[in-house]
């Protein structure tokens, strides 16, 4: 359900989050306000929106015109003026953290009363966000999702030495309505959860190959074969629980001496960057896997097959009122 609170969102920086973000806030009735960088790309961020809308619809998650009745909620611009009344702000720039301090110089210049601004920062704690703002300093948080947003409801919040009480509790209530599940955490720590935990994996990941003891297909048929498929239904600590501590300390004895400690990129990283093998976007569209002549399609329908489930949104209808952006 709304808040009453909010009555205007602003998103600033488009491109894969921003984008997900418009999708999930007018998806859900609120009023939003998108900046953009440049206006020639404003009608490409136009599309993205209507694709994912698209893409909803075809699955049978959506009506064929939710895109132009959620669309009468969502504004494009370039002008910052245009976020002067907004409740709340979210920050989607890369991870710039000179770009990000000079979009809250402006923020704490135009907006008249924000509540929150929330950064979806995966890698900048929230204090270092905020050290050189002044006025919105305490309302400055992270609020870190997983791509694409609208899909993948998890997200992290995270605050900061100087946040005011509040702050994270009106992100968790506006995250919750827009039907995300947000958890709050109780100190920073880089990468936040989601990170720390996917990239001890991909550090033990990237061990096993290095290491000579299985190739790469290997661990991700592991992966899409063994544990992985029954962590979409029970948590890592209730599985562990239900299998008994005692078993669990004896394997955390026998495997952790064995596990990875690296400290950064491995030369199995780094050895493919300089051959320009960088993944299925490099001009050699090679990687780990060589992705020449893969059906693209057919990946992003297996990336997005296990969220579908998750978008059960009470979606603006073409009766609703609506105060255009």
């Amino acid at each position: 359900m709304k808040l009453d609170s909010v009555r205007h969102i602003g998103i600033v920086g488009l491109g894969m989050i921003g984008d997900s973000m418009a999708v999930l806030t007018t998806g859900h009735g609120y009023r939003t306000t998108c900046v953009a960088r440049r206006a020639e790309m404003i009608p490409e961020y136009q599309k993205t929106y209507d694709m994912y809308f698209r893409q909803m619809a075809e699955q049978g998650l959506a009506p064929p015109n939710q895109a132009a009745i959620c669309g009468r909620y969502l504004k494009y611009t370039t002008d910052y003026d245009e976020l002067r009344d907004c409740d709340v702000v979210f920050e989607c720039v890369s991870e710039n953290i000179d770009l990000k301090h000079g979009i809250y110089a402006r923020l704490e210049q135009v907006c008249t009363d924000l509540k929150a601004i929330c950064s979806v920062s995966s890698s900048f704690v929230p204090d270092a966000l905020a050290e050189k703002a002044s006025r919105y300093r305490s309302r400055i948080i992270v609020t870190h999702p997983f791509n694409p947003a609208h899909m993948v409801p998890f997200f992290e919040i995270c605050g900061g030495a100087s946040t005011a009480p509040g702050v994270l509790e009106f992100a968790r209530a506006l995250l919750e309505s827009l039907d995300r599940k947000p958890v709050i955490l109780k100190k920073p720590a880089p990468g936040f959860i989601g990170n720390r935990l996917q990239f001890a994996l991909w550090r033990e990941a990237l061990n096993l190959v290095e290491s000579g003891i299985c190739d790469p297909e290997d661990v991700d048929a592991c992966l899409n074969y063994s544990f992985c498929p029954r962590y979409s239904s029970i948590g890592m600590y209730e599985h562990f629980d239900n299998g008994g501590l005692n078993l669990n300390a004896t394997t955390c004895n026998a495997v952790f001496p064995s596990l990875s400690n690296i400290s950064e990129a491995p030369r199995i990283v780094t050895d493919r960057i300089a051959r320009g093998e960088t993944g299925a976007r490099a001009e050699s569209r090679k990687g780990f896997y060589d992705w020449n002549g893969v059906d693209m399609e057919a990946y992003r329908r297996r990336v997005n097959a296990p969220y579908w489930r998750f978008i059960n949104w009470d979606f603006p209808q073409e009766q609703d009122d609506c105060e255009t952006a």
